[in-house]
């Protein structure tokens, strides 16, 4: 009875763990967020297991089914697409049910690509907020608000086709000459990592538009 934690790689099919490895073959069900996605990891470390999915759609519905499962003995791995669970990904509502209930949870080391995108980045990485990904309507402008005061650094997850709206109201609000770094596709073929004002950052992805995983770094206010 036990619920793992397992980072999949942002990328990269190489970078797991492992024990990462180990413990999914030993597992009784693996949750994933996409069972498409998943196969393909499973099936390069010739993992062969029940796959159920588990994603922000219906998390809220199965959690206490699953959580009557561990209960019975079985053990479950949950992974997601890409990363460690419960970082911007589905993951809290099923760690926070199993403590309530006294099933023992553990949340393996692995990949997350905001610290890649942070130590990279050439920004200070020794203080920062890490804040996900924005909202997209209410509350939005308030958040940026906030952030032009943070003085640590700042970390952001984006999509591509939000990317360059995005760094432009960041250039307005937080100021045009704050100093970002966008870290795109890490750990595959194509990654990149741009560094520059937010000003020139929001100039450069509207006229080249981006594909693939993106995380915004920003320098704190001096």
């Amino acid at each position: 009875m036990r619920l793992y934690l397992i980072p999949s790689p942002i990328g990269n099919l190489g970078d797991i763990t492992y024990r990462a490895v180990d413990v999914l073959r030993k597992a009784d069900v693996v949750l994933c967020e996409d069972t498409r996605t998943s196969s393909i990891l499973l099936k390069h470390y010739q993992i062969q297991k029940p796959l159920t999915p588990y994603h922000l759609h219906n998390e809220h519905r199965i959690v206490q089914h699953l959580v009557e499962q561990m209960q019975g003995g079985k053990t479950f791995a949950l992974i997601t697409d890409a990363g460690t669970p419960g970082i911007s990904d589905p993951g809290f509502l099923l760690v926070r049910e199993c403590i309530k209930n006294n099933i023992p949870v553990e949340c393996l080391p692995g990949a997350t690509a905001f610290v890649p995108a942070i130590v990279q980045s050439g920004i200070p990485c020794n203080r920062f907020v890490f804040e996900g990904f924005l909202p997209l309507k209410k509350g939005r402008h308030t958040m940026m608000l906030k952030l032009a005061e943070e003085e640590r650094t700042i970390i952001l997850y984006e999509s591509p086709h939000r990317l360059a709206k995005t760094l432009k109201e960041l250039a307005e609000t937080l100021g045009a000459d704050r100093q970002g770094a966008v870290c795109r596709e890490l750990t595959k073929m194509f990654e990149e990592t741009r560094k520059d004002t937010l000003a020139v950052l929001a100039q450069h992805y509207e006229s080249h538009p981006p594909k693939g995983e993106i995380v915004i770094v920003i320098a704190g206010k001096e």
